[in-house]
């Protein structure tokens, strides 16, 4: 059994932690709301900049831009993956992970050639390990995401995909549900799917209006249509940090608790350890006084 001396030790070490992990929790809590606020703020651009493009794709018949046109054969795909830069986040970056690891065998089964981008350390760090082609990357985003940080990266892709190169761009990221839930998403990017441009009825009378264009249409619809990927990744981004903050909340509170737990797991042990050094203290006093006398 090991000594009080050593027990004291082990119940301080596990208080020290305790308190690191209950100011993470803090700090994790604080930046989820805020995170959360500039998820909801990003939903609205979006939510215009695709029915602008789906009334303005509709209004323009003759002119199909490459980003609307299915490939008819599959030779090479691309892959933007976002993930955080730092852990203890429980199993977030290990669910899209699992979920991408499965893709790339379902495309590398099919001989489809992949080429990757990294947004996020943990991301960059695993398609490393795993000898992936890796041909752009965005990492040390901060706790805000920054559009200039990702058109970089994402424009290897977008322009990749516009020369023929690859034939599908897929996107993974998790996607924010709930404070206590957040799911791995893995969704096609390129080309743009007929879902991402449907409309409401509501939706189809708002924007019932033609358009002027300068210069020319096809010049304004290929430049909202990168606007609009561009705000698609974004979004994704913004997700992905919501449920990163809110992961790690969740994780510090449970390791909080479990801290808790051990010190009074460890607080029974010593009582019980010193209790049992006095009762063996007593005896011998008791002893060495029977043999005095």
């Amino acid at each position: 059994m090991a000594s009080s001396k050593e027990i004291r030790l082990k119940i301080k070490s596990v208080q020290s932690t305790r308190k690191i992990t209950k100011a993470m929790e803090m700090v994790a809590a604080s930046k989820m709301r805020r995170a959360q606020e500039r998820m909801r703020h990003a939903r609205p651009y979006a939510d215009k900049v695709r029915n602008i493009a789906a009334h303005m794709s509709e209004a323009n018949p003759e002119y199909k831009h490459p980003f609307l046109i299915k490939r008819d054969t599959l030779k090479n795909a691309g892959l933007i993956l976002v993930s955080t830069d730092k852990g203890l986040c429980g199993g977030l970056n290990t669910n899209i992970l699992r979920a991408v690891t499965i893709k790339i065998k379902e495309l590398q089964a099919q001989n489809i050639g992949l080429k990757v981008t990294a947004i996020g350390n943990k991301g960059l760090n695993f398609l490393t390990r795993t000898s992936m082609d890796v041909v752009s990357q965005s990492v040390q985003l901060g706790d805000r995401p920054q559009l200039e940080k990702l058109i970089g990266a994402i424009k290897v892709q977008l322009d990749a995909f516009e020369k023929g190169e690859i034939d599908v761009v897929y996107l993974a990221y998790t996607k924010f549900i709930n404070t206590m839930k957040q799911e791995p998403v893995l969704e096609q990017l390129l080309p743009l799917t007929a879902d991402k441009f449907a409309q409401s009825e509501a939706e189809k009378q708002a924007y019932g209006w033609d358009y002027i264009y300068e210069p020319d249409a096809k010049s304004v619809v290929d430049e909202l249509l990168v606007r609009y990927v561009e705000a698609l990744v974004y979004q994704a981004v913004a997700e992905n940090m919501a449920s990163e903050q809110s992961a790690r909340m969740v994780a510090m509170k449970s390791a909080s608790d479990n801290a808790k737990k051990v010190i009074g797991d460890l607080q029974l042990v010593y009582n019980k350890t010193r209790q049992a050094s006095i009762t063996k203290e007593l005896s011998e006093i008791v002893g060495g006084a029977a043999a005095v006398s």
